[in-house]
């Protein structure tokens, strides 16, 4: 949620971690603020509200550094405020630290702490990290050695950097279930939540994993464990263009996410094996002895597991269950023996989809997982891993992670199918060639644009709104409801199409929008004779259909498992176009955050 930024190497680095904190906008924040060496010492500046406010301040203080540690905050102890802002300091002002997580154990080191004479400025709960390495150098005067005992006594999420007066160019960072990567320059490190933040300067990261702890210079980086034995860790080279995480012309990083669609599952689909004997990692005998599937996720990539539900058991005949992460790792399971867990996050470091992943693992399930982030945490965790190729998703409702989890679970389907027997060859290959032509309907979808831009002026001023689905289609239309409340903050809900006798159609009116997905299969006439009883109530009927339908939105003809890919796309355009025209902060949604890295 909230963002790390670091930097220690030869340049003046104020602008570089200006531009990798507004490169991390979109995980959310209400406050930003840096703490900066310079020759008398550290200094500390703090703005609430947009990361524009500390960028006046920096340039009115004419600031000058080779080493600095910067951070955007999202409240969690503390409200929004000045005080409560990162950086946090120690008493003597002497150490700072930047903390994203929280920390469980906080109450009762602060009250360790008070005893000792300590006084805290802040409500927060990181603040007492900083206070800990203070207390820690009175005994041990070497900073990274002092920083590892403050860390041993943390308890929680963190992903932590902090800089010392008497340690100059040296950054300390540790790591525990909150991300952090360090991106390696030429004579010259950065340190960030996530990889936008640096990849303007290099394509070379380096993931922490739990329990690391960093010491960076501008010549090096070393990463031990708590017990100080020294760790290898692999330097990756993210193959992200820096201009992919750039609007590229549009108004917002929304609609262009939006428009990389056809790209973004075209690279995924590429990479996903046509070939049965490869088939996501998992050897042939060891896929026809899975016997079921817990698929678990949140928010967005919760309806993609939703809507694979309806598409595993429809093509592999397997028995799937589908959880909210916080849920599922809270509940008492009897898992059953051969299933397999996977896990869809677009991230790799939602912090309830990794517990849950954990208590498989401890169970002794195998694990696979579906993630757009190469080297997370999810990632590191799994035995088994698909990537979605969606490049960096910056914009905080998702959609091309979306529709690209979408489309590595179709085709998981199909091969499950493939390896029980259920598909035979020819239909099996007849199916996966239909999936591959994905890319290109997607093209044509958003082709009629204008369609859903002209409805959106038709309703953007009524303030609730019904989407009906049935069958895959159903966790389609609970995904358009959220997109639509996420960036316009109106109200919506999704319903099953056959649910809206059940009490629903009791609030539809001549004000009530009601969008329905519609695809010509197995519940067509069902889904319309829905549509009719609610357009006799009065209501602003919104069909999404793959067939000629009255007033309908077309998309692509498709079987209707796979429409499901293709009719979000004009859900995803009419909340954005309604958002739009009520002047909302699409890319930056209030209260909300990315990548949500703590309960």
């Amino acid at each position: 949620m909230c963002g790390i930024v670091g930097y220690s190497g030869g340049k003046n680095c104020v602008g570089i971690i200006m531009e990798g904190l507004k490169k991390l906008e979109y995980r959310g924040y209400d406050s930003a603020g840096i703490a900066f060496e310079e020759p008398q010492g550290l200094d500390v500046l703090k703005a609430v509200g947009r990361v524009e406010n500390l960028e006046k301040l920096v340039k009115s203080r004419k600031v000058k550094s080779n080493c600095a540690i910067a951070h955007t905050r999202w409240a969690t102890h503390g409200k929004p405020c000045v005080l409560n802002s990162h950086p946090h300091t120690d008493c003597k002002g002497e150490v700072a630290i930047v903390h994203n997580g929280i920390i469980e154990n906080y109450a009762e080191l602060k009250a360790v702490l008070s005893k000792k004479g300590h006084k805290f400025a802040s409500e927060t709960d990181s603040e007492i990290i900083a206070h800990l390495i203070e207390e820690e150098l009175k005994k041990q005067k070497d900073f990274f050695k002092a920083f590892v005992l403050a860390v041993k006594k943390l308890k929680g999420a963190y992903a932590l950097a902090a800089a010392y007066k008497n340690a100059p160019g040296v950054i300390c960072a540790a790591k525990k279930q909150s991300p952090l990567v360090i991106g390696k320059g030429d004579g010259e490190y950065y340190l960030a939540s996530d990889v936008p933040a640096f990849l303007n300067y290099t394509n070379k990261a380096i993931f922490l994993e739990d329990g690391d702890l960093a010491k960076i210079t501008p010549s090096s980086c070393e990463v031990f464990n708590l017990s100080g034995v020294k760790q290898n860790r692999k330097v990756n080279v993210i193959k992200w263009s820096p201009s992919a995480a750039q609007k590229g012309g549009y108004k917002h990083f929304m609609i262009k996410e939006i428009f990389d669609q056809p790209q973004a599952t075209k690279d995924t689909i590429s990479t996903l094996p046509a070939d049965i004997k490869k088939a996501f990692g998992i050897a042939p005998a060891a896929a026809k002895k899975i016997k079921g599937l817990y698929i678990v996720a949140c928010g967005t990539a919760y309806h993609a597991a939703l809507s694979a539900k309806y598409v595993i058991e429809h093509f592999a005949k397997l028995p799937v269950e589908v959880e909210t992460a916080s849920e599922f790792k809270y509940r008492s399971i009897n898992f059953q023996k051969n299933w397999l867990f996977i896990a869809v996050s677009q991230s790799g470091e939602t912090a309830d989809t990794l517990a849950a992943l954990m208590n498989a693992k401890k169970a002794g399930l195998k694990t696979l997982s579906i993630c757009n982030v190469v080297g997370s945490t999810i990632t590191r965790a799994s035995d088994y891993t698909v990537y979605t190729h969606c490049g960096p998703e910056i914009s905080v409702a998702s959609t091309k992670a979306f529709t690209s989890q979408l489309a590595v679970l179709y085709s998981f389907a199909l091969h499950m199918a493939r390896q029980h027997g259920v598909l035979g060859k020819a239909e099996f290959d007849k199916l996966y060639k239909e999936f591959q032509t994905l890319p290109e309907l997607i093209s044509q979808t958003l082709k009629d644009e204008q369609s859903v831009k002209k409805i959106a002026k038709e309703v953007y001023k009524s303030n609730s709104y019904i989407f009906l689905g049935r069958n895959a289609s159903f966790p389609i239309a609970l995904e358009g409801a959220l997109k639509l409340k996420e960036i316009s903050y109106l109200h919506a809900e999704g319903f099953a199409g056959g649910e809206i006798k059940h009490g629903p159609i009791a609030i539809i009116d001549k004000d009530m929008p009601v969008v329905a997905l519609a695809p010509k299969g197995s519940l067509y006439e069902k889904m319309i004779s829905s549509c009719q009883e609610v357009s006799a109530r009065g209501a602003k009927l919104i069909i999404i259909s793959n067939t000629p339908t009255k007033g309908a939105v077309l998309v692509p003809y498709s079987n209707e498992y796979l429409f499901p890919i293709l009719a979000v796309i004009p859900l995803q355009l009419l909340a954005y176009y309604i958002s739009d025209l009520r002047g909302r902060e699409i890319d930056r949604p209030r209260n909300l955050a990315k990548s949500v890295t703590v309960e």
